[in-house]
């Protein structure tokens, strides 16, 4: 499948690289508390100057997955006041996902003094949108307010004294100027990772691979919440199946617990982004693959779990590690059978990730902390599991719990229970929350 080939009709070449392009991009922190110190940066530039108050209001996920986790760059501050003004304070916004990357002391010195005198309040957004951020400031006579709906940078609104000075239209579940997700398939993805011309995503993926590895190796350096990472390692060896785990865990255990570094994120998640390389890059590491082989089994991984992920959505009650885990057992199925006939491998691929769906797709969110990364340790196990099953002559069926007949059927039913069955779900998680934790 190269540029120019009369097959990309059918599954279109560029729209799988630019899906690539638009998803794997590098962020700094959870993604969520970084999407509202985006929006108050923008503000701040908005309005010429900081704000003497601020109101935030946020859809329910969003409040979900900012409320334990540490704001990056502020020392140890956790929650959304503390990312609204750490963008306020110091935030960069032309760096978008990374707006708080430049920090440095004396920045996180204005940061706290910022927060101990400046009202931040903060409220329960009415929308029928999953993702959605509306943060309103005051200055003097000013006021301003952002945006952004459906996805970390999407700014859809900015008012100053309330003359509009952007109005885009907000669909729920759309995603406005990103590229349709509905040319994705697990034969595509394969016949694409197979024959993409790899100076289209070199950049994209080395970086992946730099940042990622980078970030999971502090993880198990240091001292990062409950450090399930060097856990793994320390009690169950070094065997590539641990190593896969525990690198994949390290990385969430330093990214949700205040480290600086960096990561790639994929369907807007760091978590996920995570989950989908790190495993892959260790299997590679075993096997002695080439760099060659390492890009296509990531191109497997990381389009398989975007493509899990684009009927779920951004958020949910629906763990995304458990779209990520199977990613990166398909990816590794990849690695194993990249000499295989074509439809030899899909069988591989498609029943890995039947087979860890099966196993895993039980698992909620309960937002960002901690424990994300023994969450990710499991998704991991599934996904090995599920390629060690198939490799075992070994499978579950259609009409197994939600398993179809079908690879696409099945990623089909599990986009139904996330976004359908998992609603109340959802409501209980975020209750429980606020106002019982």
């Amino acid at each position: 499948m190269k540029k120019g080939d009369p097959a990309m009709d059918a599954v279109s070449y560029q729209d799988y690289v630019n899906i690539l392009k638009e998803e794997l991009v590098p962020a700094m922190g959870c993604t969520e508390p970084i999407a509202i110190a985006y929006a108050a940066a923008v503000l701040r530039e908005t309005l010429g100057r900081p704000a003497e108050r601020m109101e935030v209001e946020a859809s329910g996920n969003i409040i979900k997955n900012v409320k334990s986790v540490f704001v990056p760059g502020t020392g140890g501050l956790r929650g959304i006041p503390a990312a609204a003004a750490a963008g306020m304070a110091a935030g960069d916004p032309s760096l978008d996902l990374e707006v708080l990357s430049q920090i440095g002391e004396a920045e996180q010195a204005r940061i706290r003094e910022y927060l101990a005198h400046t009202p931040i309040t903060v409220k329960l957004a009415d929308s029928p949108l999953i993702f959605d951020i509306l943060v309103r400031a005051w200055a003097g006579e000013d006021s301003a307010l952002v945006r952004i709906a459906n996805y970390h940078t999407h700014i859809v609104r900015i008012e100053k004294n309330g003359a509009v000075l952007k109005d885009l239209p907000v669909q729920a579940a759309a995603e406005e100027g990103l590229t349709d997700k509905s040319v994705l398939s697990v034969r595509g993805i394969l016949e694409f990772a197979r024959e993409a011309d790899l100076s289209d995503v070199e950049e994209t993926l080395s970086r992946q691979i730099r940042f990622n590895t980078a970030i999971a190796q502090e993880g198990l350096r240091g001292d990062y919440g409950a450090n399930i990472g060097q856990v793994l390692l320390s009690a169950y060896g070094d065997d590539v199946k641990i190593r896969a785990k525990a690198m994949a865990a390290a990385g969430s255990d330093a990214r949700m617990n205040g480290c600086g570094l960096p990561v790639v994120i994929v369907s807007g998640s760091g978590n996920q982004g995570l989950t989908a390389s790190l495993p892959v890059i260790e299997y590679a590491k075993e096997l002695g693959t080439d760099q060659e082989t390492l890009y296509r089994a990531l191109l497997v991984s990381d389009l398989i779990t975007i493509h899990l992920k684009a009927e779920i959505g951004r958020l949910s009650a629906y763990c995304g590690a458990v779209s990520a885990g199977c990613g990166s057992g398909a990816g590794i199925a990849y690695l194993y059978g990249k000499d295989k006939p074509e439809e030899a491998l899909l069988k591989d691929v498609s029943h890995t990730i039947v087979n860890s769906l099966a196993v895993v797709s039980g698992m909620v969110c309960d937002g960002a902390k901690a424990s994300c990364a023994a969450k990710i340790a499991s998704a991991v196990d599934a996904g090995i599991l599920g390629f060690t099953m198939y490799q075992q002559g070994q499978q579950f069926r259609g009409g197994d719990g939600i398993i179809s007949k079908g690879v696409e059927e099945t990623i089909h039913n599990i986009g139904l229970l996330a976004t359908q069955g998992m609603r109340e779900t959802d409501r209980e998680i975020l209750d429980i929350m606020t106002t019982r934790c």
